[in-house]
């Protein structure tokens, strides 16, 4: 067995932690606002979405898949080491993330890591940016993924903008009492968008791992059924693991979130994140959380948001794809030195 397979053998182990720290830096974020506003336990709450995360990840197609895969050109030839290095750089971006409790996108950082290996081989030409085919009114490659990252922000927070506005003209004359059927109601819409996530965010290890594959010898692309079952529950299994500071961060740091805000946010993000993979955009749910709670804020009070954790959270987006970009390249240039390749 030569250092290239092995390289390849060692990147799928890494796509499965990958996988496992995905669901639990999202755990924390996709659950926030059902147990800040007092709809359910965290130990529930994680139950729910780890079970939820698992369903929509053996359910969720493969167009996401297509779109990751075409973010690189066909010139990388160590592709197995090319992957392995993109996906150390994500999962080394997601710890650094956890521990400082920032809700950063597990996307964004394999996006980076994906175009720092592309770079590290072939300069610019290695990843397949998209840009002509953009002005030609395609979306493709990296201009595709950047393009609905951004949308996505753009529908967390208005979307949920508007939703509060509108919720808040319907619930006018209500009173108190309304708060117990919608912390019930917060089950389905939470477990809605949790399942979204796994729908979303398992497709991104599923294709590096067919990536790997085919530097393997395999003549496919396709997702083995194996490959979507082991995605699947390593995501599930972080899920219940749950990313506690990025949930303190999400639920009481930006918002004091009550139910309806809970429940407007999750909505949103659920139709949001569902539509962005039925159209094959890998988008980051976190984020898309996370804008949705600013935009209920803003709905409800924008003098209540405490926009400096906003600020921070949006700097830390802006980050990840050039940080873990360097990183991955750096990994490359280092194994490549290693294996002599």
């Amino acid at each position: 067995m030569d250092a290239l397979t092995v390289a390849a053998l060692f990147g799928i182990l890494l796509s499965l932690v990958f996988a496992f720290t995905n669901g639990y830096n999202d755990a924390g974020a996709d659950v926030a606002t059902i147990v800040s506003s007092g709809a359910s336990s965290v130990k529930g709450a994680l139950l729910m979405a780890g079970a939820s995360n698992f369903v929509g990840a053996i359910i969720g197609g493969s167009a996401v898949v297509l779109t990751l895969q075409g973010v690189l050109t066909n010139e990388i030839t160590s592709l197995g080491l090319a992957i392995f290095s993109a996906v150390a750089a994500a999962n080394v971006w997601n710890v650094v993330t956890w521990y400082y409790g920032i809700p950063s996108s597990s996307t964004h950082a394999l996006i980076g890591g994906l175009i720092g290996v592309g770079i590290a081989f072939h300069g610019i030409t290695g990843v397949n940016w998209g840009w002509s085919e953009l002005l030609a009114g395609h979306l493709t490659g990296v201009a595709k993924v950047l393009v609905f990252l951004l949308a996505s922000v753009v529908l967390g927070f208005g979307g949920s903008f508007i939703l509060m506005k509108v919720a808040r003209l319907f619930l006018r004359k209500a009173t108190v009492n309304v708060n117990r059927p919608m912390k019930r109601l917060q089950w389905f819409t939470t477990g809605i968008q949790t399942l979204a996530h796994g729908a979303n965010d398992a497709q991104k290890q599923m294709a590096l791992i067919a990536l790997l594959l085919m530097a393997m010898g395999s003549s496919t692309l396709e997702v083995p059924l194996w490959v979507r079952v082991a995605c699947a529950a390593a995501m599930a299994l972080g899920t219940l693991g749950g990313g506690y500071r990025i949930m303190r961060t999400v639920g009481r740091k930006i918002f004091k979130i009550r139910p309806v805000h809970a429940l407007v946010a999750q909505t949103n993000s659920s139709l949001t994140v569902i539509f962005a993979t039925f159209l094959g955009a890998p988008v980051s749910s976190t984020q898309v959380v996370t804008a949705g709670v600013m935009g209920v804020g803003s709905a409800e009070n924008r003098r209540l948001v405490h926009w400096r954790v906003g600020k921070d959270l949006v700097v830390s987006w802006f980050m990840t794809i050039p940080a873990a970009a360097v990183l991955s390249a750096v990994i490359v240039f280092v194994m490549r030195a290693l294996l002599g390749v």
